[in-house]
């Protein structure tokens, strides 16, 4: 089985049905907040491990600027904010196993973080916008829902194994606090790729921790451990920290058609990317997502587009069978646009003998189990 049908009819009470388009591909500068609360006593040791990342950052293309700030009311907490050229270069940075080196020297002296994203609509003051400054054109309209990832491989031979205990577990409490609440995750297999997608109305962060905290889902993850192909000590932080680092999955693009009405079956589609083209290779069926969302005869409702290094995922809700257009299910505009995705898939997925349907069988992924929630109350 490869698909998990919603046997609901839209729209619902709670997901009405309106354009909604939310993307990092727009081309205007980010801006990067991080909250930082660090241990008493370990404000210098932050400083300087914070002085030595800096000196590495400061090369990396498409950065701009940084800031560092410490509060006034308490020394604990710090601000660190920077401005990047536009959001793909942050986060093939953010998401590199450099990045993952070069702030664990800073981890042994924080106590928590929080990192916010932005792209800049206004400024004002004496650096306004110019050509080469870009903004965001206008206010994007969001649907309150967060969407996020996580992937991760398992030993060859243990897939069936990982299928079965990740399938059978009994779901958490869905309301995490009075504005936090879990709204759906959907789970699939490629080989022995594993990929989680959530969705969650509030606060991911506040609503991961809730995951994290639950009995049954802690025992779910110590069965996992013996088959993962990285090594992961739950018990260990800073273990535990390096491998949900190495398995985010970021949303980069999400598109969702105002179109109503009709059942829709979950697919996920895995794109790997050849080495140093997987934002490209998002980018590109951001870009098709976008124009097909428009289209009031096509088959995909909702698209979700995941992306880290050369792993690209893509979430669909679609209407009818998942080969009965193979086009639209690749996110394509028209078969010849197959030849630009197949220049960007790595060796097995991308031979150039036009068949899509071929193409289609390669990339969808096995369902493994899909939970939603009840509406909200």
């Amino acid at each position: 089985m490869t698909a998990i049908s919603e046997r609901v009819s839209e729209p619902t009470e709670q997901q009405a049905v309106k354009r909604v388009s939310q993307s990092v591909f727009d081309g205007s500068r980010l801006r990067v907040v991080l909250l930082v609360d660090v241990y008493d006593g370990a404000q210098q040791q932050f400083l300087e491990a914070y002085e030595e990342m800096y000196k590495q950052v400061a090369s990396v293309p498409g950065h701009v600027s940084d800031q560092l700030c410490q509060s006034i009311e308490n020394p604990s907490q710090w601000l660190i904010t920077s401005e990047w050229e536009s959001a793909p270069p942050f986060l093939a940075w953010v998401n590199s196993e450099e990045h993952v080196r070069m702030v664990q020297p800073m981890h042994s002296c924080i106590r928590d973080t929080r990192s916010l994203r932005f792209h800049i609509v206004r400024e004002t003051g004496g650096q306004k916008a110019s050509g080469e400054r870009r903004l965001q054109t206008s206010p994007r309209i969001g649907d309150g829902v967060i969407r996020h990832a996580l992937t991760f491989t398992v030993k060859p031979g243990s897939e069936a194994k990982v299928a079965e205990l990740l399938a059978n577990y009994e779901p958490p409490e869905p309301q995490v606090d009075g504005t936090t609440r879990l709204l759906r995750t959907s789970l699939f297999m490629h080989g022995n790729r594993v990929v989680r997608a959530i969705e969650v109305r509030g606060d991911l962060l506040a609503a991961l921790r809730h995951v994290a905290r639950q009995p049954q889902i802690r025992a779910v993850e110590e069965a996992i451990n013996p088959y993962l192909e990285q090594d992961r000590d739950l018990n260990d932080q800073e273990s535990a920290r390096v491998f949900f680092t190495r398995a985010a999955l970021p949303a980069v693009h999400h598109v969702t058609a105002g179109r109503e009405g009709g059942q829709t079956e979950r697919h996920a589609l895995y794109y790997p990317a050849r080495p140093g083209m997987g934002m490209k290779l998002a980018e590109l069926l951001a870009r098709q997502d976008e124009r097909a969302a428009d289209d009031p005869r096509g088959p995909v409702v909702r698209s979700t587009v995941f992306e880290r290094d050369d792993v690209v995922v893509r979430l669909i809700d679609i209407r009818g069978a998942l080969d009965a257009d193979p086009v639209a299910a690749l996110g394509l505009a028209d078969a010849a646009q197959a030849a630009e995705l197949t220049t960007l898939l790595g060796e097995g997925a991308a031979k150039k003998d036009g068949d899509l349907v071929r193409l289609l069988t390669l990339a969808r992924m096995d369902s493994v189990t899909d939970r939603r929630s009840a509406p909200d109350a």
